[in-house]
């Protein structure tokens, strides 16, 4: 991949979101808000059904992230949460090339992340910066 920028790394999909990935992230996270696993808890405030943790979100973020950079390559990742993520949501995870510089004795590229419903909401948005070779 050419680290220049404005370039765009390939898109990835996740999902459809379903339970089993909520919960298998509540358990490896420890968050067990019943939020997230409990239609009739999230209905008595106002949502339509369980939700997803944000957190799910981000870590698909990272992980598309990490297929092209590596995950001993990880410098910095922030990420703000949009959206409220329901089982059945398709997701669609972007990022861009915003820079190359030097840092610390080190190449490094910083990226523009996003992650979206298939239908278009942003869900998850942020930054984040790899060391690279070159």
């Amino acid at each position: 991949m050419d680290l220049i920028p404005g370039t765009r790394l390939p898109e990835r999909t996740f999902g459809p979101v379903t339970m089993t990935d909520i919960v298998r992230y509540q358990g490896a996270s420890g968050d067990m808000n019943p939020m997230h696993h409990d239609d009739e808890l999230a209905r008595s405030v106002g949502y339509p059904a369980a939700f997803s943790a944000g957190m799910l979100g981000a870590g698909w973020l990272a992980a598309y992230c990490t297929e092209y950079f590596g995950e001993d390559a990880v410098r910095r990742f922030r990420t703000r949460f949009t959206k409220v993520v329901y089982r059945g949501d398709r997701l669609v995870a972007s990022g861009e090339i915003v820079r190359l510089f030097g840092h610390d004795d080190e190449t490094r590229v910083e990226l523009s992340i996003q992650l979206r419903k298939s239908d278009g909401p942003l869900v998850v948005h942020g930054s984040a910066e790899f060391a690279v070779d070159r």
